[in-house]
């Protein structure tokens, strides 16, 4: 077997690997290798090869030799903390460099000064083969004297005959948070039925693009290029695939409404020098703590901690046969619990599900304990092996986002560790009223075991807001402190807390005073959200008494229980594609009719307008193999999709017409572009009234979504009920930009005066029929004066605008409104348009 040789990368005393202050690097999580204190400034390279990674901080590099080794070498412990202060890097990834090359300099005083260590850890990247035969000997070492010995097996070469068939593409990533766990399981769920091998590279680093924790290794961000590389008999169609597959996150996050406890990143964090945080340390005399705003609130109530007892394991296995099947088992049995969870209603919930059932699959984290098997060790040993590596590959970058899914590895380690021995979960607590959780981190499964209605907050020493802990959170209203650091350990059990989780504090058993005004703070909260939700509860009108009715957008039947809390006086878009993809089969006419039954009954009566299925184009569905387009979003979807495939239409309409009470439900057309279309589905529709025993006539909607059919509104008003303007794709079509598209996301907006015009058309031709907006437009503050004015009578938006839509409403005047709009329309960019609305609003506020 060849062998390498690797020379000290810097001048210092060598040291065992485990005399590292780290347990990352002393377990061996990222791989062997050795360590060595330094004495020098100067990072040399230990061997000939090709720079693949420099952090952000320039406190580390990663080489992979020609053979395809890789060897990191990170200059001291906790570095990363320094964001660069103190270090110098001298190459960048994708540079050849030879053996005595200098890679980076560091100011030894600084690191040495400000780092919890500058013990600095030579690591060889666990790979199939390779092996350390050598060590130098603790002690003195110069740079450049032989470090570690290694021999491996040579790459197995790659057929002609498939590298002749191999295709790429180099991308800008698009995604608003880079390639974060959610993209990364979309992404690999796109892959699952070809056989091309696909990898992705960016930053000098290449992976799997079937592995979602190789993909985070990356540590892509928004506006990084990356290469995706395919070879194979069916390369092209994968390439294709994963290229659809950027597509459908960016729907996703075009679709995601803004986050309502959402802030701001540069605000999250708050020191204890704000004016209420020391007014409040001066009142009680001792300072609060101070954290990260990760879900706005505030509370009071005990301390509950909670401290999470680490899983015992055996380390020696009892053969690879057993061994294996053990492994196999557990992760059976934790893919059906995690897979019954993702049939919840809750959207949240379902997302973080997905991505780990993903992680609970991935091809690097199931090798690894493969390879941990085969060398002796038993299915829990592997299984933590495997996972505390990646964990810590994580724990290396510099994007707190992709960092904080460690948190989710941590989590699928547990259920499968439980698994093997015979437990299902992780945390079981009962909780007093009113509970603030506090503990060094949570993990998204415990909180979701727990009852949220004694949950007052949360308050984390670790952890970060865009964590799946804190995302979950946020969707059960749960205020939450993240980053508060060791002091969290220090607060005592049952202590009362005051949680400030708007501006940032923590109060450990604050004053009485202080409870007394705290708990004040707190009814006086409730009673405004009370009061405002009354407000929304109300029909609504405009000032001079026009009806302006206000629906939502739902996806779920959780979503219509909200939306009814909310004020919604119906659905105004019922997405049921949401039933049709991510599965292998469709949906049968039961399950369907199970689904909008429940959804109706959430409504309690109210109207429930269900758009048919839409997908195709951006949403492709495994078990219908649409015909390759090169521009999907211009081919079979919508309406054109259902006619394609009338089984499909059939089974759901079906559904539809079978919902109680009779015509609660409204059909709504997506992707209408002339009156056949319209016509076809009514044909279909008269036929299976028919045969479910002459079932009321249903009313029946059309979207109005393309120029085209903005054009031809008066034809097809003529043939339908109401009419709905889904301005997302309007403005998209009548801008000829993707919604989706990262330069152009900022000129694609719907208060661009063609867009106007074409909604204006659309009202003006409805013939006295209801017009709806059911757009993000419909949430646009300054787009409601416009589209009452045009004569829109229905908006529909995410649940959580309602409140705020219908305030606003009621401040305007129909004639006014119409006015604006006149004039709105004779204006050449949106920006004028957005600067008018803007100038009239505050017209109208200051006037007597």
């Amino acid at each position: 077997m060849p062998i390498l040789i690797l020379h000290a990368p810097l001048a210092g005393w060598c040291a065992p690997l485990e005399e590292v202050p780290d347990p990352v690097f002393a377990g061996h999580m990222l791989g062997d290798g050795i360590a060595i204190d330094p004495t020098c400034s100067i990072v040399i390279a230990p061997c000939d090869g090709e720079v693949t990674s420099v952090p952000t901080g320039g406190h580390a590099v990663s080489i992979r030799t020609t053979d395809g080794i890789d060897v990191l070498i990170h200059v001291g412990i906790d570095t990363v903390q320094l964001r660069g202060r103190g270090f110098e890097t001298l190459v960048r990834p994708g540079e050849q460099v030879r053996t005595g090359d200098e890679l980076l300099r560091f100011d030894l005083d600084v690191v040495a000064r400000t780092a919890k260590s500058l013990m600095t850890p030579i690591v060889v990247t666990p790979a199939p083969g390779v092996q350390i035969l050598k060590r130098h000997a603790p002690g003195p070492i110069r740079a450049g004297e032989a470090l570690l010995e290694l021999s491996y097996r040579l790459p197995v070469a790659t057929p002609a005959s498939i590298c002749a068939q191999s295709v790429s593409r180099i991308l800008p990533v698009p995604f608003r948070h880079g390639l974060h766990a959610r993209p990364a399981a979309l992404l690999v769920q796109r892959l699952g039925t070809f056989s091309a091998q696909v990898t992705l590279s960016s930053h000098g680093k290449s992976a799997s693009a079937r592995s979602v924790v190789a993909l985070l290794g990356l540590g892509v961000q928004h506006g990084d290029d990356i290469t995706i590389t395919a070879s194979g008999a069916d390369a092209t169609a994968a390439l294709e695939a994963l290229i659809a597959g950027f597509q459908d996150v960016l729907k996703l996050e075009s679709n995601t409404p803004p986050d309502p406890h959402a802030v701001p990143a540069e605000a999250r964090s708050v020191s204890a020098g704000t004016p209420l945080s020391r007014a409040a340390a001066a009142s009680a005399g001792v300072p609060p703590l101070t954290g990260i705003v990760a879900v706005s609130g505030f509370a009071v109530g005990p301390a509950v901690r909670i401290a999470r007892e680490e899983i015992a394991v055996v380390e020696a296995g009892q053969g690879v046969a057993h061994e294996s099947s053990e492994l196999q088992r557990a992760q059976g049995c934790v893919r059906a619990r995690l897979s019954r969870m993702a049939i919840s209603d809750d959207t949240t919930r379902r997302d973080i599900v997905a991505t780990h059932l993903a992680f609970l699959d991935d091809p690097v984290l199931n090798e690894g304990a493969r390879e941990e098997i085969a060398a002796g060790k038993s299915a829990a040993f592997a299984w933590r092996a495997a996972s505390r590596r990646s964990i810590a590959a994580l724990a290396m970058l510099d994007d707190a986002r992709l960092r904080e899914r460690g948190d989710d590895l941590l989590d699928i380690e547990s259920h499968v560790l439980l698994a093997l021995g015979g437990d299902v979960r992780p945390l079981k607590l009962s909780l007093p009223e009113h509970a603030v959780l506090v503990a060094d981190d949570l993990l998204p499964s415990e909180l979701v075991a727990l009852d949220r209605q004694r949950v007052a907050a949360i308050c984390l020493g670790g952890g970060g807001p865009t964590s799946h802990v804190a995302i979950l959170a946020a969707a059960m209203d749960v205020p939450m402190l993240v980053g508060i650091g060791p002091a969290i350990r220090d607060v005592p059990e049952a202590a009362l807390l005051i949680v400030d989780a708007e501006q940032g504090w923590l109060h450990v058993a604050p004053p009485a005073a202080l409870v007394v005004d705290s708990k004040a703070r707190i009814a006086a909260n409730r009673a405004r959200r009370l009061g405002a939700r009354a407000a929304a509860l109300r029909e609504c009108r405009t000032r001079d008494g026009t009806r302006i009715e206000v629906f939502a957008n739902l996806g779920s039947v959780a979503d219509a229980e909200t939306a009814v809390a909310s004020g919604a006086e119906g659905c105004g878009l019922l997405r049921t594609e949401f039933l049709f993809i991510d599965r292998e089969t469709a949906p049968e006419e039961a399950e369907q009719l199970e689904v909008y039954q429940r959804v109706a009954t959430a409504l309690g009566g109210r109207p429930l307008v269900l758009r048919l299925m839409d997908v195709g184009g951006d949403k492709p569905l495994k078990y219908l193999p649409l015909p390759t387009e090169e521009n999907p979003a211009l081919g079979l979807r919508g309406i054109r999709t259902a006619l394609w495939r009338p089984d499909l239409l059939r089974t759901q309409l079906r559904a539809a017409l079978r919902v109680k009470p009779e015509g609660v439900v409204r059909i709504l057309l997506p992707m209408i572009t002339d009156v056949a279309e319209v016509q076809a589905v009514l044909a279909i529709l008269e036929e299976l009234r028919v045969t479910l025993g002459g079932r009321a006539p249903v009313t029946i909607g059309a979207m109005i979504e393309t120029p085209a059919a903005a054009l031809m509104a008066e034809r097809i008003a003529a043939a339908v009920d109401f009419l709905s303007i889904g301005s997302n794709d309007l403005t998209q079509y009548a801008l000829a930009m993707d919604r989706g598209h990262p330069q152009l996301a900022r000129r694609s907006d719907a208060l661009h005066p063609a867009v106007l015009k074409l909604i204006a058309a659309t009202a003006g031709a409805a013939d006295g029929k209801t017009v709806a907006v059911c757009g993000g437009m419909a949430a646009d503050p300054a787009a409601v004066p416009l589209l009452v004015g045009f004569g829109v009578r229905e908006l529909s938006v995410v649940p959580a605008a309602i409140p705020a839509l219908k305030e606003q409403i009621r401040t305007l005047v129909t004639a006014d409104c119409a006015s604006l709009a006149v004039r709105a329309l004779k204006l050449g960019s949106a920006e004028e348009v957005r600067a008018l609305v803007a100038q009239d609003m505050q017209t109208r506020e200051g006037a007597p």
